[in-house]
């Protein structure tokens, strides 16, 4: 109990000490504020940075860990996609993977007012929006409500939905998939992809593709299998459903299941360099304001001579006075830790920060990591109690003769 008492006490002390000479302090306090913003922003907007590189990546390769399947027969025969989807989907049933979707593509002949046209064509499941984050900017992804539509859903790109005129969703626009026939998909969904512009493409799902396509327009189709599973279990997951699938689907048969999401490449830190160089600068202007904040103290403790001895001759002892001394810097550099970080919090939670550095392409929006919170603090403690060693060195020296001829 007294260890906690002589603890509050130095800190109430300190604080004390500090309102008296806050003038003298404030400027060095500055630079440390500003420092350990500096700090906590650069890991908070890291995390940001990551984040939306994170997904990027996962609506490219899907998300960690995304297993890829695929079947195709030795001797160069044409698989039945019916009998190889029922094998993927009673494996994925068999070791409860919850999220899964055929990825195949294709070239569909589509018939605008304006004339046909080829757009290249994604066979999905519903699974797949999830699994790859694909941004629907109008209307909706695939629900299992289009897998019971007598026309074909469709989610096309902003290039294909200008062509249309951009009409509203809401009126149930179509397009004609073959320009010699009469089967339209009605239009659900919008995405876009900066990198798309003037491309057309479109999704389509598996089972609706199947139902319109030519027999011949099928054979030409190649589809992969894909599952989301825990990263932990990938390893494991691999072998077993390479083996469940090839015996469901006989002889004659060889199945490939490998990881391919970008985590099966391991983890890059690609905001390394950028962290260790405004560290570096944030570690210079927290060592200006540390030797300020020495110099400031040391003068102050001078000044306290007559103070410092005249409490040695009551009984304090050199511990005490050591360790009061430290606290003053300490409490003065926590203060401005506390500061530092609130600015921080404050420049990483700007909405336009985080789409500047996202370039709008993040979904999950990170909260602000508790690391840089930690990190900051932590820093200017250790900053206060360096700044605050030598002033208490200087103070343990002072003796009670001292005081009387000061």
């Amino acid at each position: 109990m007294s260890v906690w008492s002589s603890l509050v006490g130095s800190v109430v002390e300190a604080a004390q000490e500090l309102r008296i000479h806050r003038t003298r302090v404030l400027l060095s306090l500055i630079g440390v504020a500003v420092a350990v913003c500096a700090i906590s922003s650069v890991v908070g907007l890291g995390a940001i940075a990551e984040q939306a590189m994170r997904e990027q990546n996962e609506k490219n390769g899907g998300r960690a860990a995304t297993l890829y399947a695929s079947a195709y027969s030795s001797d160069g025969a044409v698989l039945d996609m019916v009998d190889v989807s029922a094998a993927f989907d009673a494996a994925a049933t068999r070791y409860s993977i919850d999220y899964t979707s055929r990825n195949a593509y294709a070239q569909q002949s589509v018939q605008y007012a304006d004339g046909t046209s080829v757009v290249d064509t994604t066979l999905v499941d519903i699974d797949y929006g999830t699994m790859h984050r694909v941004d629907v900017t109008e209307g909706s992804w695939f629900t299992d409500l289009d897998t019971r539509r007598l026309a074909p859903a469709l989610v096309i790109n902003s290039t294909v939905y200008q062509r249309l005129g951009s009409p509203d969703l809401s009126t149930h626009p179509t397009l004609q998939l073959n320009a010699d026939t009469d089967v339209v998909g009605v239009i659900v969904g919008v995405t876009h992809r900066a990198y798309e512009e003037g491309y057309e493409s479109m999704y389509i799902l598996a089972d609706a593709y199947t139902a319109v396509a030519s027999p011949e327009a099928l054979s030409q189709v190649s589809p992969n299998y894909e599952l989301w599973v825990p990263e932990d279990a990938s390893a494991e997951l691999v072998p077993l459903l390479q083996r469940d699938i090839a015996s469901a689907l006989g002889e004659g048969v060889q199945v490939d299941v490998n990881r391919q999401d970008y985590g099966a490449y391991g983890e890059q830190d690609f905001f390394g360099p950028i962290r260790l160089l405004v560290g570096g600068v944030a570690a210079l202007v927290l060592l200006l304001g540390a030797l300020g904040l020495v110099n400031i103290s040391l003068v102050t403790v001078r000044q306290r001579v007559r103070e410092i001895g005249i409490r040695r001759s009551f009984g304090a002892t050199a511990g005490r006075v050591f360790f009061a001394v430290m606290m003053e810097s300490v409490v003065a550099t926590l203060v401005a830790g506390v500061f530092g970080v609130a600015a921080a919090v404050a420049i990483v939670q700007n909405p336009t920060v985080q789409g500047w550095i996202g370039q709008g392409g993040i979904t999950d929006t990170p909260a602000f990591p508790l690391d840089a919170a930690v990190l900051g603090l932590l820093a200017a403690t250790a900053v206060g109690a360096l700044a605050g060693l030598l002033p208490a060195l200087v103070a343990v020296r002072v003796r009670v003769i001292d005081a009387i001829r000061f």
